[in-house]
Parts: structure tokens; C-alpha cells; sequence
């Protein structure tokens, strides 16, 4: 399963975009800031340009796990081997607030926040899970 998210509006604080499921328009994303980083800088790059916590994470393309998050209690979706960055999960929220790096989901994209999140994650969330049991699930974050 190929998930693709496309950055399409650049705010302070916050990026928003469209997620696409093999293809196909699936919902809408929220991020922190895009800082232009790319999968394919050095760590020392990264390290110099990005702002804990208010980061989105590097263009490029990952590999998708499901794993149990200290954090939120339950398994989530793990972006895997994220340069710069830990434990970068896909979960529900609807602004920047309830990011810490991540990517956030959700079914309506307002000026800078998305709204029903839940529901857009559930979907997805058992996407991932049927997949992931399958086979490999890969993101590829773009412009």
C-alpha cells in the first residue's frame, strides 16, 4: 500500500495537505511547520534547521508500521526512520497544538486547523493494520 500526503498550504505553525491511499483522495493532513527538510539531508542539516516538537517531517518516502505508543496508550501507525526525528506517528487531532513532529488526519480542512480526525484515523488507522499484516506499507511525503 503506497500512502502519499501532498503539502498544499503553508501557514505559520502549521502545514496542511491531502493524504491519497494507492492513489486515490482518502482525507485531509495537518503537520507543524514545513521547514523544506528532505529525507536525504545529513543529520547535522537537520539537527541545525529543525525546531522540536514544531517540525514537519522531511519529503521523502517511509516505511509504515504499526506499533504499540507509550505516549497514547494503544498502537499506532509508526513513520519509520524519520532522519532527525523519534517516534513520529500518524494519529488523530485537529491543530498544530496536538503535534509534536507528527501527522495529523482528518475529513474537513479549515484555514489552519482539520476537523473529524477520529473518524478519518479509524479509517485509515484499519487500512494500515490490514495492510501492514499483508505486507509493507510505505508514505511518501511531497509537494
Amino acid at each position: 500500500m503506497e500512502i502519499e500526503v501532498t503539502r498544499k498550504k503553508f501557514h505559520d505553525g502549521c502545514t496542511l495537505g491531502e493524504l491519497k491511499v494507492d492513489g486515490l483522495f482518502f482525507c485531509y493532513t495537518l503537520e507543524d511547520t514545513d521547514r523544506d527538510l528532505m529525507q536525504s539531508d545529513t543529520p547535522e542539516y537537520i539537527k541545525k534547521v529543525k525546531v522540536n516538537g514544531q517540525t514537519a517531517i522531511p519529503y521523502g518516502r517511509y516505511e509504515v508500521t504499526v506499533t504499540y505508543s507509550n505516549r497514547f496508550g494503544k498502537p499506532l501507525p509508526l513513520i519509520m526512520t524519520v532522519p532527525g526525528f523519534e517516534g513520529i506517528r500518524i494519529h488523530s487531532g485537529n491543530k498544530s497544538a496536538d503535534t509534536e513532529g507528527c501527522l495529523l488526519v482528518g475529513d474537513v480542512m479549515k484555514e489552519d486547523e482539520i476537523q473529524d480526525s477520529r473518524k478519518a484515523f479509524r479509517r485509515l488507522f484499519a487500512l494500515i493494520q490490514s495492510e501492514v499484516s499483508k505486507g509493507k506499507v510505505y508514505i511518501l511525503i511531497t509537494k
